[in-house]
Formats: structure tokens, sequence, C-alpha cells
């Protein structure tokens, strides 16, 4: 049992060290594209549909939910939601601040959803057909990631989780929103673009 506790905090630091692995720049290896270099330059599934497509974008976007979602589940079912939260958590900082790469990385809205599906199934599910409307009718990924990350904290808040539950998801969602002060800023003056346009310089994956 003493070991319990130095278990967990273990795998939650794995959790950040898989939170590392920016799919963007694996599939781009395989596929002779640098999203680091292309597009907005910034290593998510929106850059990846920007230089490489649908089909490189989705994989990328199924390879970021599932590095939060697969450890913030097996936390989850094995210590509680504290530390299914803390797990998730962990993957979507490394996403954001990878240590090995200068703490540079994407903006955390594909792994924060995987964490929110491993923890907050109903809740994610609603907000994911909210961001999939939002894109659709905007075409600004942005946009649609800020209002599914509001939504998804929300939801949680309204599902009567329990007060440190519904602030850990409000604290990383605001740590998204924060990493998207680019994006905001663009939307304010009018030139944010659509993802569809050749030359868009956001990215919110």
């Amino acid at each position: 049992m003493s070991s319990l506790p130095i278990l967990r905090i273990a795998f939650v630091a794995f959790a950040y060290l898989v939170g590392m692995l920016q799919s963007a720049e694996l599939i781009g290896r395989m596929i002779g594209r640098d999203p680091r270099r292309e597009g907005s330059r910034n290593p998510g599934a929106s850059n990846m549909y920007r230089i490489a497509g649908r089909n490189a974008a989705a994989i990328t976007l199924t390879l970021d939910v599932l590095k939060a979602f697969v450890p913030a589940l097996i936390a989850h079912l094995s210590f509680g939601i504290g530390w299914g939260l803390a797990t998730g958590a962990a993957a979507v900082i490394g996403h954001i601040f990878p240590a090995i790469r200068g703490f540079r990385g994407g903006k955390g809205v594909a792994t924060f959803g995987g964490m929110a599906l491993a923890l907050w199934p109903v809740v994610a599910m609603v907000t994911f057909l909210v961001w999939m409307t939002t894109l659709k009718i905007t075409h600004r990924s942005s946009v649609a990631s800020l209002i599914g990350v509001t939504a998804t904290v929300i939801g949680v808040a309204l599902s009567g989780f329990e007060p440190p539950i519904v602030g850990g998801a409000a604290a990383v969602g605001a740590l998204i929103i924060i990493k998207h002060e680019s994006n905001i800023r663009r939307l304010i003056s009018g030139d944010e673009l659509s993802v569809n346009h050749p030359s868009v310089p956001e990215d919110s994956a």
C-alpha cells in the first residue's frame, strides 16, 4: 500500500512524457511534410489538414486524442477520477509544453478532448457536436476550439461533479484558452481567416 502514491505520481509523470510526443511531427516525417516549417508552423491536426490533407489530419487528431484518453481512463478506473484528471492534465501539459522541444508544442485542444472523453464521456460527446457545428458554421478552428473547450468546462460544472474536479477542468481549459491568445487577437481585429484559406495563420490543435 505504501507504494501506491508513488505509482500514481509515476503514472502522472508518464502521461506527461506521452503528451510530449507530437503526433503531427511523427505523421509528417512519414509523408515527407514538416508541420513545424509549413502552414501555421503549429504541430496540430488543423495544420496537418492545411499542409497534408484530410487523412493526415484525421490520424494526427486521433493520436492526439488517444495520448490523453488512454492514460486518463486507466488512472480514472484504477485510482479514481481525481487522479484521472491529474493524469489527463499532465498529458495536455506535455502536448502544450514539451520539455524535449523547448516547451513549444501544440495548443492542446484534441488532447483535452481525449481527457474529457475518458472522464466525462457524455459531456465530451455533446461538446464534440458543439465543436463540429461551430467549425462548420464559422470555418475557423480557433472559434470552434474556444467554444468547445468552454462548453466542456460548463458541462462538467452542470453535471454535478465535485468542486475540485470542476476547478481542475476549468484550469486546464483556461490554459488552452490562454494558448489561443494570438488567435483571439486576430479574431478581434478581423484577421483570423478560414481554416481552408491557403494562407491561414491560425491553428488550434
